[in-house]
């Protein structure tokens, strides 16, 4: 198969990214968060090539994309007042909220739960093609499975060319991390994933939402996974990641004390002068909005200088930049050292 890339600036190419999607074919697709692999979420057999081609297990639920809020009442059982109050709120935008599902939602897209997890984008690109193919879009991130979330058109070009129809190129992604996840299928709500919306701005609206153990952790064996982005090793470079929580001078020492071949660090602006390794950096220290829109770029980037060992510098986790943390650390397959 030869995968298109197609330009979102022209009509003409929206509108074959929209007839693709109508007749059962992917697309890769901008948003504001990072790129999606889309695919007609009513479509069970569609669907399923979504998990093919990313090599992505079938446990592992997906997001339904709409382009107007009234989109929502055919997805869901019920759309209760703590979902419009998130939608007024932060709807189009980072935020993906999971409701019980109705009968219309194929197994292939809630993984045979009982919800479905639905994102109102704010990307215009992204709204004008799921109004154009008039259909709701199921779409997870548009990268091989574990591997870091594709910014870009190149970045899903890379990883999934030959094995999807399209590609529509929007331009680099504004937010850089997916979608904050909430679920409203449990009291009081809960954060599933964290992401651009903070759990701050969550709980301005809502008063009590808890943070699911699993932000932090790994998921407890035998738990069903209920959001993308909790079960299995994420957003991985080639390199083993190690993150090492401490302040900049014992990083630093740590990190220079262990220069070896096949070393590089991960580390914030300006921090690359004192270091004795190859460097890639990520944000500024005390810019987390920064960090969330760079750090997937940082991690392709080190798997292009191929590179055994990463020690990264540990985000804080607070804000957007729980959101860093939580990627970072499944990065890693949650190794933290603590350094002095």
């Amino acid at each position: 198969m030869q995968t298109q890339l197609l330009n979102a600036k022209e009509d003409e190419s929206v509108q074959t990214a929209a007839q693709i999607l109508k007749d059962g074919g992917l697309v890769g697709i901008p948003t504001e968060t990072v790129y999606g692999l889309a695919a007609n979420a009513l479509n069970g057999a569609a669907v399923a090539r979504i998990f093919a081609a990313k090599g992505r297990p079938m446990d592992n639920p997906l997001i339904v994309h709409i382009s107007e809020f009234d989109q929502i009442y055919k997805l869901v059982k019920e759309v209760s007042e703590q979902a419009k109050k998130l939608a007024e709120q932060f709807w189009p935008g980072p935020l993906t909220i999971i409701l019980p599902k109705s009968d219309i939602i194929p197994d292939e897209v809630s993984a045979g739960l009982d919800t479905v997890a639905v994102r109102f984008p704010s990307h215009p690109v992204a709204r004008k093609l799921i109004t154009a193919a008039g259909l709701p879009l199921a779409a997870p991130s548009a990268n091989l499975s574990g591997q870091p979330s594709p910014t870009t058109a190149a970045h899903v070009m890379n990883d999934l060319s030959g094995k999807i129809e399209a590609v529509l190129d929007g331009g680099a992604c504004g937010v850089g991390v997916e979608s904050t996840v909430v679920t409203l299928a449990v009291n009081p709500p809960r954060l599933l994933r964290p992401g651009g919306i903070t759990l701050e701005q969550l709980r301005s609206v809502l008063g009590n939402v808890e943070m699911d153990s699993a932000v932090l952790n790994p998921l407890q064996e035998g738990v069903r996974a209920a959001s993308p982005g909790m079960k299995y090793k994420h957003y991985s470079p080639k390199a083993n990641v190690v993150i090492l929580e401490g302040s900049f001078n014992a990083y630093k020492s740590y990190v220079n004390r262990h220069n070896t071949q096949g070393t590089a660090a991960l580390c914030y602006n300006g921090e690359e002068k004192e270091l004795t390794v190859p460097t890639v950096c990520y944000g500024g220290e005390d810019d987390y909005s920064e960090q969330a829109r760079e750090l997937f770029d940082a991690l392709r980037k080190l798997d292009e200088m191929n590179v055994k060992t990463v020690y990264a510098r540990c985000p804080e986790p607070k804000g957007v930049g729980l959101a860093v943390y939580n990627r970072l650390i499944r990065a890693a397959g949650f190794e933290v050292l603590q350094v002095e």
